[in-house]
């Protein structure tokens, strides 16, 4: 019986010292208690600059090359290369640069794009964009613009 006594007025000296919130609400952790981190808040996808959006077509020298991007895919063409097309995941931007990374076939494609002049260094034409592309190991300089805005010669 005393066991049972002693038991029971453990219990209400223990529920006595524990907080209580004053509406009966759950009282806070003491203050010595690990913190819980809060939930994680999912990224925020930054809106695509209009100067980087639609359909992009690159191309350079020394090697030749021509790169396309479309709603779906991204295509590299060089002559005695087979065409190395890859999906097109869409872009990100990185330090003021539009930046495509794709998988094609077994070699990773990032195809970076930034808003400066450029020259193809053949020609007097002049590009809105310069355009470096990476194959695997293999990395490609050159110039690019909006599909419907390339530069031609003789206009």
């Amino acid at each position: 019986m005393r066991s049972i006594v002693l038991t029971a007025v453990s219990l209400l000296i223990l529920t006595a010292c524990a907080p209580q919130a004053p509406d009966g609400a759950a009282a806070p952790p003491p203050a010595d208690a690990p913190a819980t981190a809060p939930a994680p808040t999912p990224p925020v996808a930054s809106p695509i600059p209009e100067e980087f959006s639609g359909d992009m077509d690159a191309r350079g020298t020394e090697p030749f090359w021509g790169l396309q991007i479309r709603g779906t895919q991204i295509t590299l063409q060089r002559p005695d290369h087979p065409a190395a097309v890859g999906p097109n995941p869409g872009l990100v931007m990185k330090d003021g640069k539009a930046v495509w990374e794709s998988q094609a076939g077994t070699d990773r494609l990032v195809v970076t794009l930034s808003l400066e002049p450029c020259s193809d260094g053949m020609s007097d034409l002049k590009y809105a964009y310069a355009a470096q592309v990476v194959l695997g190991t293999e990395t490609l300089k050159g110039c690019a613009g909006k599909t419907g805005a390339m530069p031609r010669e003789g206009g």
